[in-house]
Parts: structure tokens; C-alpha cells; sequence
């Protein structure tokens, strides 16, 4: 407990502002106040999306192959990483969108790479000289 400056004896704020005399009545008040803007920094604003991720999410992973499928339903983006050697891979996730969102995906991409190509200049799809790509299929 820390000591106001008329005596009593309460708890004060961790992160008070103030010349340390504060009443008790003040220093629970400011306490409220600040618990508020906290709350009202955490609620969503209209129309924002707030997305929770975990450190690992947050790494991301690196993928040199990406496989897809459709069908009437949705569109399968199959994420994968091939091996240096050349010989075996590994599916690194699969991500199934409706057709709508796979346009809006598209879209995205086309845009970014857009913005990219006129700051670094044209992407190039295969190193010079790499010949055919692999014929790749899952296993089980």
C-alpha cells in the first residue's frame, strides 16, 4: 500500500501521473480513466477486421511450389516445398477458397506485382538455362 498526502493508506495507480499527492479519490479515478481508453483502444473500429496471430503464423513460411485445383465450388491452392535435391517435397498447407474470393486473390496478386515490376524492375518466372519443371504429384 502506499501512502497518500493526507495519511490514509490506499492503492495507487501503477503509471499515476501527478506529483505523488494525490487523493485516493483521484488516484482511483485517473485508475478508471486510463482502464477505459485501454478498452476503448481494444474495441474494433467499424468496419475493421481485427486478426489474431501467434509468432509462428507471423514467420510465415517459404514455399517454391504452389499447385491448383478447382472445381463448380471452390478453388485449392496446395502450398508446397521442394527439396534442394530435387527429389521429394513437402505440402506445406492447403487453402480452399470459393471462386469469388480466388478472383479477388488474383486480382490482389496482379496488382502488387504491378507495383513491384515499375519500383524493381521485370520479374523473371525461371533463372536462365533451368530447363523443364519437375513433374510433381502427391503421394500417400
Amino acid at each position: 500500500m502506499a501512502r497518500l498526502c493526507d495519511g490514509r493508506a490506499g492503492i495507487v495507480p501503477r503509471e499515476r501521473k501527478g506529483n505523488g499527492c494525490d487523493t485516493f479519490e483521484q488516484a482511483v479515478k485517473q485508475e478508471a480513466e486510463e482502464e477505459e481508453k485501454t478498452m476503448e483502444e481494444q474495441r474494433p473500429v467499424p468496419g475493421q477486421v481485427q486478426i489474431k496471430a501467434d509468432e509462428k503464423e507471423l514467420q510465415g513460411q517459404y514455399s517454391n511450389l504452389v499447385m491448383l485445383h478447382h472445381n463448380l465450388e471452390e478453388f485449392t491452392l496446395n502450398f508446397i516445398y521442394i527439396f534442394p535435391n530435387g527429389a521429394q517435397g513437402k505440402l506445406l498447407t492447403s487453402v480452399i477458397v470459393s471462386p469469388g474470393h480466388a478472383k479477388r486473390i488474383w486480382r490482389a496478386l496482379k496488382e502488387n506485382i504491378e507495383r513491384y515490376e515499375s519500383q524493381f524492375g521485370p520479374i523473371k518466372e525461371a533463372p536462365e538455362g533451368s530447363g523443364q519443371p519437375p513433374n510433381v504429384g502427391f503421394v500417400q
